[in-house]
């Protein structure tokens, strides 16, 4: 990052959290300070685990467990054990727990409203853009690339979202068929590797990479996808540079792929980023292009 870039970020933080009025001890009058507050919305917004609280918000397990009595001691939550798994504490708010949200919730949008108001239509547009690019940029840039057995809950559920987006989008549909239990043999170590894109412990992209039996040399990335919220934002292709290094630490010399027409945005990110298109090499029904890329 060049220096005037860190600088521009630095002096918006100063100046946002000012106004937002972050810095008060008492956070929007609420008689909670940020943090507290933070995770009294988050609560509100979609309760659940203690762990899952603590994936979503990034937050030490220790400074977790203080904000979470601080919102006991007021009674504006109350942890039980998790019916799923008693091991676990689930975060609910309370009767008072709601009402606090609910006047959070006002305070915050008034504030908001404060900021904006001064601002002619044409700058509130301005504005909105900004930040809405501001934000998926910001979001994009602090995403954790992590390798998860395909198998697992968050893989699964990536999966499902692809699956049912190449249905969508396909012509004819997309059968996945018995695809869930092929990809947890192949793209499971070591001739394989799953990779999921997670922004506050949420699966928001993924792909894998699997061996070629008939050519050791050959690595094929698979199940490509990104959330579509996420799209624009450069993270498929962090996520394709990811796995292409994964392809040389597996052994491979040279990775494959395919795609169908519909999904215009894949074919021209392969092109830009350096692959060209060979003939067929599958069997894959839904395929109509091929690409290679030398690593």
């Amino acid at each position: 990052m060049s220096d005037d870039l860190a600088a521009v970020v630095r002096r918006f933080n100063r100046s946002y959290t000012q106004r937002i009025g972050a810095l008060d001890e008492s956070f929007l009058g609420m008689g909670l300070p940020l943090g507290t507050a933070r995770l009294l919305y988050e609560i509100g917004i979609e309760p659940g685990t203690v762990q899952e609280l603590r994936a979503r918000l990034g937050l030490d397990s220790g400074y977790l467990s203080r904000l979470l009595r601080r919102l006991e001691q007021e009674s504006l939550v109350t942890l039980t054990p998790d019916p799923d798994d008693r091991r676990r504490r689930r975060v609910d708010l309370t009767a008072a727990g709601r009402a606090a949200w609910a006047d959070l919730e006002h305070r915050s949008e008034e504030r908001a409203r404060l900021l904006v108001d001064p601002l002619t239509p044409r700058q509130q547009q301005r504005l909105g853009e900004a930040l809405m690019t501001a934000d998926l940029l910001v979001r994009a840039a602090t995403v954790s690339l992590e390798t998860l057995d395909p198998t697992s809950a968050p893989a699964q559920q990536a999966m499902a979202a692809y699956f049912a987006e190449l249905d969508a989008r396909f012509p004819g549909g997309f059968d996945a068929g018995s695809q869930s239990t092929k990809d947890a043999e192949l793209l499971s170590p070591p001739t394989g590797i799953f990779v999921m894109a997670l922004s506050d412990g949420a699966p928001v992209a993924c792909g894998g990479v699997q061996t070629i039996a008939s050519d050791l040399t050959y690595g094929e990335i698979k199940r490509m996808w990104v959330h579509d919220a996420w799209r624009g934002a450069g993270l498929g292709s962090r996520l394709l540079r990811h796995l292409e290094a994964a392809a040389a630490d597996l052994g491979h010399d040279v990775v494959r792929l395919d795609t169908n027409d519909s999904l215009v945005e894949a074919i021209g990110m392969y092109r830009r980023s350096g692959y060209a298109e060979i003939e067929r090499y599958n069997d894959n029904p839904y395929a109509r292009h091929f690409f290679e890329k030398r690593l």
